[in-house]
């Protein structure tokens, strides 16, 4: 047991004191919070805004929501499921699977349901974290971020969307309330969302309008449902499992060479052509469809009933620019109206300026967002200068475009473990801080990889980058390389003391 739980008792009479605090129960707060059990921290709290575990797979409850990443690998290492019904994970069989783990592993115990976090100041004099949240104050020694970068929807600014008389949602804020049977429904996005919404809203719309802005890069899915002799198998002998995980691990992980060799990427163009025509026959059709960028420059989606649904008898299909909404129609660039009832935005998030940014203090009295004010930036994905005992599971630059997060997730949660561990070597109290000039090698280096990579030179703009143009999302290396970077907590990187004054680092 490492710690000890206790409660201090000062002007407001109700300040909880816990050893860490984890925000957020999706994949990151569960990874982390398994990871502090098995090393013996115990002296912790999750907190979660919402009354279920899941996260994006709790939130994202739109039709067709599903991984596109193949199950096997988007899930925990430390907890496989040999029970996945098809190879790529819909949302319901995913947020059952995080909700089984967190049961199985002793999780909720530690999780504070119905509990935001509001705001999180750093107490240079006491060496913790002071947490204001829905439930009360709280204080930490160590913030561990679970909070993901596709959290906070994108509302496009789109003159006239606030006067629309019907019903406005994003799809990640799914109203199952609105009956679609037979309505006008306008979908704006062609993005990952809407590529999985389009093909299972169709069949129920009356009519569906499909706006696209860029057309994307698409290459087929190949779903299907596994059979219940694989099932039993990897019930029965785990090291099956645990064998295809790492096959299909490694397949992911050589798709890397695409985004950074223009040779390879041109064989995957080659591919997802090939699925586009033989999927779509009208020349005029295939014209709008295909993007005037080098693949991999935006998110690769994949899909084998998208093309098919765009081209139902009930779908339009739409590639004019939209220049603004009325209270009952959408207006393009054309000048034509589209009568519309419904309105769907597939417009993806604000990946480069969370907004829990804004709620967190550092140790100069600057938000974490003023100090990203001109992107945001972590050594490693997981610290950042002027915010000590600060950890991110899922931060900058820790985003694949070609392999499962949850492989990243994991190599972070590693990372902060073993900082904690070499900390308690430093003693109880030990404050630990990224330097400057690691930061800066960091940085530094990382930009001159994304700067070789289709990401930044493929001729887009997409949501990896910032306002600045420059790349805050994208990790430009391998997962495997990411792995290695982050397997050893280097204290050399990092200033490490006590409340009271130096630490010796062992």
């Amino acid at each position: 047991m490492r710690g000890g739980r206790d409660r201090a008792y000062g002007d407001a009479m109700t300040t909880e004191r816990v050893d860490i605090a984890v925000i957020g129960a999706g994949f990151a707060g569960i990874g982390a919070a398994w990871q502090l059990i098995a090393h013996g921290y115990d002296d912790f709290a999750v907190l979660e805004r919402g009354d279920e575990v899941g996260g994006t797979w709790r939130d994202n409850t739109y039709p067709g929501a599903a991984c596109d990443i193949r199950s096997d690998l988007y899930s925990f290492s430390f907890a496989p499921n040999p029970g996945w019904s098809t190879a790529y994970g819909q949302q319901p069989e995913i947020l059952a699977y995080l909700v089984r783990v967190s049961r199985q592993h002793g999780i909720r115990d530690h999780i504070r349901f119905g509990t935001e976090l509001q705001s999180a100041t750093w107490d240079g004099d006491a060496g913790r974290w002071l947490l204001e949240t829905s439930r009360g104050a709280m204080s930490a020694r160590v913030l561990i971020s679970g909070h993901g970068l596709l959290v906070d929807p994108h509302r496009p600014a789109i003159d006239g969307l606030d006067s629309f008389g019907g019903p406005v949602f994003h799809s990640s804020q799914w109203d199952h309330s609105v009956d679609l049977a037979g309505k006008r429904v306008a979908v704006i996005g062609t993005g990952a969302s809407a590529i999985q919404i389009v093909p299972a809203i169709q069949p129920e719309v009356g009519r569906l309008l499909v706006f696209q802005r860029t057309p994307p890069w698409i290459v087929s899915r190949r779903d299907h449902r596994t059979s219940s002799l694989r099932r039993r198998l990897f019930a029965g002998v785990p090291a099956v499992q645990r064998a295809v995980r790492s096959l299909i691990f490694a397949e992911y992980d050589a798709r890397w060479l695409g985004f950074v060799h223009p040779r390879v990427g041109a064989v995957v163009e080659r591919l997802s052509t090939r699925h586009r025509d033989a999927q779509v026959r009208d020349p005029g059709l295939r014209a709008r469809l295909t993007p005037d960028y080098r693949i991999g420059c935006k998110r690769v989606l994949v899909s084998d009933d998208y093309y098919p649904a765009i081209q139902r008898e009930n779908v339009d299909y739409i590639d004019d620019p939209i220049e603004r909404i009325e209270p009952h129609a959408v207006v393009t660039a054309d000048g034509r109206r589209h009568p519309v009832d419904v309105l769907v935005l597939a417009t993806g998030f604000d990946a480069t300026r969370p907004r829990i940014a804004d709620r967190i203090v550092g140790a100069h009295g600057e938000t974490l967002a003023h100090a990203w004010r001109d992107g945001m930036f972590a050594l490693h994905a997981a610290t950042v200068p002027a915010f000590p005992n600060l950890f991110f599971l899922h931060g900058p630059n820790a985003a694949l475009s070609h392999n499962s997060v949850v492989v990243m997730i994991e190599a972070q949660v590693r990372y902060a473990i073993d900082a904690l561990d070499r900390m308690g070597g430093a003693g109880v109290d030990a404050v630990a801080e990224p330097t400057q000039d690691a930061m800066a090698r960091y940085e530094s280096g990382l930009q001159r990889a994304l700067a070789k990579g289709v990401w930044t030179r493929g001729g887009c703009t997409s949501f990896y980058l910032d306002a600045n143009g420059r790349n805050t999302v994208i990790w430009p290396r391998s997962a495997i390389a990411f792995r290695r970077s982050v397997r050893r907590f280097d204290p050399g990187e990092y200033t490490i003391t006590r409340a009271a004054g130096p630490a010796r680092v062992p």
